[in-house]
């Protein structure tokens, strides 16, 4: 496999839907940037000013459940007493900007455009969606057209 394929497949596995948004848990997020959840959080909270609540919130314990529920491979400790921080597409950005190393500069990028691979994908699905939808129209069209002409 294409080594820039499996970077995108990593990253994406690390995105999940939480409030209608695609995020990454604090977690991956400071895997990804080679630090640990402490330091990035603490970082964060260092400049608030840069992550408001469309870049980056708290999960509620109701929505750390669906987590671990829905997706196994979710990197939430069971051991930790504070709730996780999500990152929206928008906080890995700002994240990158404060954290100012080469590292994270380069993991942005891939993070980036594995967002963006996954908006083309929700994309490409919602068109086909809407394709199979009108041929099943053109098709009951058709049917409705068939049985008129036997009778």
């Amino acid at each position: 496999m294409d080594l820039a394929i499996a970077e995108h497949a990593n990253i994406a596995s690390k995105i999940y839907e939480i409030r209608g948004l695609k995020v990454m848990l604090d977690r991956d997020l400071a895997e990804l940037y080679q630090i640990e959840t402490k330091y990035l959080n603490r970082m964060v909270s260092r400049n608030k000013k840069r992550f408001p609540e469309k870049y980056m919130f708290q999960l509620t314990k109701e929505e750390v459940d669906y987590l671990r529920c829905q997706f196994v491979t979710a990197n939430i400790s069971t051991k930790s007493r504070a709730l996780p921080f999500v990152f929206t597409e928008h906080g890995p950005l700002q994240a990158s900007s404060i954290l100012n190393s080469n590292i994270a500069i380069e993991v942005n990028h891939k993070i980036i455009e594995a967002f963006v691979e996954l908006r083309k994908q929700i994309t490409i699905s919602s068109q086909y969606e809407t394709l199979l939808e009108k041929i099943k129209y053109i098709e009951s069209r058709q049917e409705v057209g068939e049985l008129s002409r036997k009778t």
